[in-house]
């Protein structure tokens, strides 16, 4: 009897461990193929039409009764039905990319792959649509990041930017690449501007007998210094090279906003929505769910996101993080 139960135990041991590795291979399938599509490459590719049917159909079957909640889907399915396929194909498409800027700009890398996995697919009768969130930050990363923008102009592909919170700064010069800026009515749009501060420790330095010493080949290598002591001179010459960085900067925001009266707005100075739309620095008010709810009505929907790829150890408990989520809900 003893053996028996011991036996027993163990088949239940057992048992309780088939079922949980079952139970994680269903959740990591699960992860993998609902609501969207992977292409490979990090890429993967979201129909929010679905979305935002299946968001719908939820509301409406908790608010109708049953029985008219049955027959609206009967409905549903009848009119999917008549619908031929090539005239889905026909529609337009609106390419969706998410960029959440900080001060090195660092999501360039994924935006980069985005757009150039957009651009093997889209046409001039398509839209391409960035949710710019960018308060800015160093020159040459946010420059890149409007290069980017630049290839779908290029490519005669109409380009929103919709700036729910801000696009300042580097921000904005991304944004105003675009045909059309929408924002939300208390974004922060502008900050055409430069700016550069760094604190001087000379003084300290010199209060505690220690020496700083710099070596250069060529006059202007180095201007000021957070060690060495800075001259009027080495002001001059910084204060000089942030001019040119913003006659650049004005440059570029006039090649694609020549209506702008940059006397006014390229003062450093930011503005809310309502107000950036005043001074021409955007074009309509409205948020990016607004927009995009409006075009799944007669357009397919696609978000578009570059996932850089993860350790094996950080994909499961990625899908298994996923797929718990999914499955509890």
């Amino acid at each position: 009897m003893e053996w028996l139960a011991e036996y027993g135990l163990f088949l239940a041991k057992t048992a309780t461990i088939v079922l949980a590795v079952g139970a994680v291979a269903v959740i990591l399938v699960s992860a993998g193929r609902r609501g969207r599509r992977s292409t490979g490459e990090g890429l993967e590719v979201t129909n929010l039409n679905d979305k935002y049917q299946r968001m719908s159909r939820i509301i409406k079957q908790a608010l109708l009764p049953k029985k008219a909640f049955a027959k609206l889907t009967k409905q549903d399915k009848s009119e999917k039905k008549k619908k031929h396929k090539s005239a889905e194909q026909d529609k337009q498409r609106v390419f969706v990319i998410d960029f959440h800027g900080d001060i090195k700009a660092s999501a360039v890398a994924s935006l980069r792959e985005e757009i150039t996995a957009v651009l093997t697919e889209a046409s001039q009768q398509d839209e391409v649509v960035v949710r710019l969130v960018n308060a800015g930050g160093l020159v040459h990363e946010h420059g890149l990041g409007a290069s980017q923008l630049e290839r779908v102009r290029k490519r005669g592909v109409p380009l929103t930017v919709a700036v729910d919170k801000v696009a300042a700064s580097g921000g904005y010069l991304m944004a105003c690449v675009a045909d059309k800026i929408i924002a939300a009515p208390f974004a922060i749009i502008g900050s055409i501007g430069v700016l550069a501060q760094l604190p001087n420790f000379n003084r300290l330095l010199e209060q505690h007998g220690v020496d700083f010493e710099q070596f250069k080949a060529g006059e202007l290598k180095r201007t000021v210094t957070m060690f060495g002591k800075n001259t009027n001179e080495d002001r001059a010459r910084m204060q000089e090279h942030l001019e040119e960085i913003h006659a650049l900067f004005k440059g570029f925001v006039a090649k694609y906003r020549p209506s702008l009266d940059l006397a006014n707005v390229a003062t450093g100075e930011y503005w809310l929505g309502s107000q950036a739309l005043e001074r021409g620095l955007i074009d309509d008010i409205t948020t990016s769910d607004d927009y995009l709810t409006q075009a799944a009505e007669t357009a397919n929907v696609y978000q578009v996101k570059y996932v850089a790829r993860k350790r094996l150890g950080e994909r499961v408990l990625s899908a298994v993080d996923k797929g718990l989520a999914n499955f509890w809900r």
